[in-house]
């Protein structure tokens, strides 16, 4: 499963990645250039600060192929009830997932969950997308 490393204002995943990743193999992205690679998450002594301040694998947590994904959790600045996400701008998410044919779910606080927000055509659709109350599919 990819999650994220939550950044201030998004929905925190810490305890999560701490409570799995000794029994379920978690993978986290790590900007490079232009993309995201992902490697797996091994504990928190494992992460360093890398581009946009985002906590990242360190060099000793090995990469994993987008083939051994099964599921990707995926943050945003705003969602809408289409199941659109918008991100922070830069395309990173979106190059990736259009990569991917496997679940996408967008989670976010419920004031990120909008009635319409503003997409482009290659902006990637999630297929379910989870907030504190509500549930979209």
């Amino acid at each position: 499963m990819a999650l994220y490393y939550a950044l201030p204002g998004e929905v925190e995943t810490a305890s999560l990645l701490e409570k799995w990743y000794q029994q379920k193999k978690l993978v986290l992205p790590l900007v490079k250039g232009n993309d995201l690679q992902f490697q797996q998450y091994l504990g928190k002594d494992a992460l360093q600060k890398g581009a946009f301040n985002i906590w990242e694998p360190d060099d000793t947590c090995p990469i994993v192929g987008l083939q051994e994904i099964e599921l990707i959790i995926v943050p945003g600045v705003a969602f809408d009830r289409s199941r659109n996400r918008l991100g922070r701008g830069k395309g990173f998410y979106d190059r990736i997932l259009t990569q991917l044919e496997i679940p996408k779910i967008g989670i976010c606080f419920d004031f990120q969950l909008k009635e319409h927000i503003p997409t482009e055509a290659f902006d990637e659709k999630m297929d379910v997308i989870l907030t504190e109350t509500t549930a979209i599919e």
